[in-house]
This record gives structure tokens, sequence and C-alpha cells, in this order.
């Protein structure tokens, strides 16, 4: 059965406008019969406005009436052959302020797995603006060396959907886009790590501080310790 809207503001209605028995109403409220005595007896949920299970397409009155009948029988929610379509939300997307602070590393994610898409699509998916995104592009962010890319629905930012539909809309329109296969990702993830172990090679070839993205060698030697390796 579908989540049932407000609970216990139906069952106050089901106490207030009908004969079924408490347990009738508990198990399709979603509550304990004792709760819903206390309903009835004026101990709990007092002076709350009953919810209209029928009105709103929750439950018909043949329903009702055949539970009535029937103390053992069990409601029914009614199937809504409409499908409620999902509200859109006006203005900039709102990001809870205890996952702002990861928003560069889904930033990263996208700018190394995910070329094809725009600045304008991933502040619109992220809900972050083109400064910031050129930022950790660049590695001017304040915060450039703890950044760490990950994928922005593992953190919370955006939803499966909303990247999905972003990634067909960038691939459709930026053919030409070259994008790296999960393959090549892994085979210069792996590449990284030999070369951290081995302790060889140029210091200035680690990709891990923004998720992969890279730099050029031949940077401002301000950006670099005496020693001449990177500052993480």
């Amino acid at each position: 059965m579908a989540e049932l809207l407000m609970p216990k503001a139906t069952a106050v209605w089901l106490v207030e406008n009908t004969a079924l028995s408490f347990e009738q109403i508990a198990a399709f409220c979603g509550l304990h019969p004792l709760e819903v005595q206390a309903i009835a007896d004026g101990e709990v949920a007092t002076g709350m406005q009953g919810l209209d299970p029928v009105a709103n397409g929750q439950l018909s009155w043949a329903e009702i009436e055949r539970c009535t009948k029937d103390p053992k029988a069990r409601l029914e929610a009614s199937v809504r052959t409409v499908e409620v379509p999902e509200q859109k939300r006006k203005g900039p997307k709102y990001t809870p302020i205890s996952k702002r602070q990861d928003k560069p590393d889904a930033i990263a994610y996208l700018l190394r797995y995910h070329p094809e898409l725009s600045d304008a699509q991933i502040g619109k998916l992220l809900g972050t603006t083109k400064p910031t995104i050129q930022a950790v592009r660049d590695k001017s962010h304040w915060n450039s060396s703890s950044i760490r890319a990950q994928h922005p629905v593992q953190l919370g930012l955006c939803t499966m959907k909303d990247m999905n539909a972003a990634l067909i809309s960038a691939r459709a329109k930026r053919p030409e886009q070259v994008i790296k296969s999960a393959e090549e990702v892994a085979a210069e993830s792996a590449a990284a790590s030999e070369g951290e172990a081995a302790g060889s090679g140029s210091p200035f070839a680690d990709t891990s501080v923004t998720g992969g993205l890279t730099f050029d060698e031949r940077s401002d030697s301000d950006d670099y310790e005496s020693g001449g390796r990177y500052d993480r």
C-alpha cells in the first residue's frame, strides 16, 4: 500500500465518521490500536482536524462499508489512476548548510568524469556558481588542497534522475566532446598509485588533489614549496 497522507489526521476522521473498529483503522493508518483508542477517548490528537481519505482519493465509501460489515476485513487503499506531478521549485536550488562544503568535491567529479557538461549545467545540477566551478577547475579555490572528487548523488547534492537528464542533454548538444571511459579512468588511477608507491616520476603528476584534474608543470613557482614539490 502506498504511504498514507497524514495518517494520524486520517485516523481522527475515521474515528469520528465511521463505525470501523480500532484494529481496522490502526491497520489502515499504520498506528497501534491503543493509539487509535486514545484518539477516540480524546487523550491523543486533541483538537486535530481530521483528514477525509475519501475526499483526497485514498479510500472509497464502498471500501468503508465493506469493512464495517466485516470486522475481520482490512481496508484497501484506492489506487491512484493519475500520477501527481512533482512540484517544480522556482528560483535557485537550495542546499542544506551541512552539505555545502561538499560542492567542490562534486564539481571536481563532474569536471573529471563528465567533461561534456557545461558550467551552466553543473551549476544548475549542484546549485553552485560559475566562479566556484572555475576556481575548482584552475585550482584557485581556497580549499583546493583538500578537494577530493566524489559522486554528487552519493553526497546528496542531486538525484540520479536529475543527473541522468543533464548528461543526456549534454551529450546531445556536445557529441564531439570526448568522454573518458571507466577503463581509462581506472588505468589512470592505477598508474598514479604505482607512481606514488615507487616514489618515482615527476612530483607534479599526482592528480588526486582535484580528483584527477591536471595542471601545467610550468605554473608559477609560487605555487610550490621551495623543495620543488606541490604543497598539499
